[in-house]
């Protein structure tokens, strides 16, 4: 199996996802042609731009023809919003934003969820996002924060979209706050995030595994 990685920057890469993929994959950076590209399976990673800017139009053409394909789809952020809207939900500001350490909460279908069964409710990740989606009609909601209700949900068997960053290492997440880029949500908080407050591995692995054989 080969999985196509969709990234929006260069600091926003694979992570603990890369070592937990079991087969190859490859980078396809934003604004570089798709020129046919076909995959086994697509990650759709985060990113500070919007999926609902004109330079996006492209990555949902293709997410679109990867879901009438069956192909197995993981947004993370930015890449869970894609995929919504390319499912026709809307994607909007959120009331607040969302950075930092917080507890993600599993609904009845997500405790049930293949992918999710195993993760405790509620499990701490790291989150950056100030948008978020509505939820596709069809899909399932499998988890909420408070600060944000659509969490993560299933379309179908195998395409997840998960509004957190499980796969962000203490070494990324310490390269995003210095990032120029991110300088004015960093002034939005109050105190210092702590990179090693918790250590998502574990829970990265699982899901990125459970994500590959869900739908077989």
């Amino acid at each position: 199996m080969s999985v196509l990685v969709l990234r929006h920057e260069q600091f926003e890469h694979l992570g603990h996802f890369a070592q937990a993929l079991p087969c190859e994959f490859r980078y396809h950076d934003l604004g570089e042609p798709f020129d046919g590209e076909r995959s086994e399976a697509m990650v759709i990673l985060g990113g500070p731009m919007s999926a609902n800017d004109p330079e996006m139009a492209g990555e949902i053409a293709m997410i679109e023809g990867a879901l009438k394909a069956g192909v197995p789809l993981l947004g993370i952020c930015l890449g869970s919003q894609l995929i919504a809207k390319a499912l026709g939900a809307r994607v909007y500001r959120n009331d607040v934003l969302e950075i930092g350490w917080a507890p993600v909460y599993l609904t009845d279908a997500g405790r049930g969820d293949p992918v999710f069964e195993k993760i405790p409710s509620p499990s701490t990740f790291f989150h950056w996002h100030g948008e978020t989606f509505g939820l596709p009609r069809g899909a399932e909601l499998l988890g909420w924060s408070d600060k944000c209700r659509h969490q993560a949900y299933r379309y179908g068997r195998n395409v997840y979209g998960l509004q957190f960053h499980p796969e962000v290492t203490a070494e990324m997440i310490a390269d995003w706050c210095a990032q120029p880029v991110n300088c004015g949500d960093v002034d939005t908080l109050t105190e210092p995030i702590d990179p090693c407050a918790h250590d998502q591995e574990a829970a990265a692995r699982h899901i990125v595994s459970k994500w590959l054989n869900a739908g077989r």
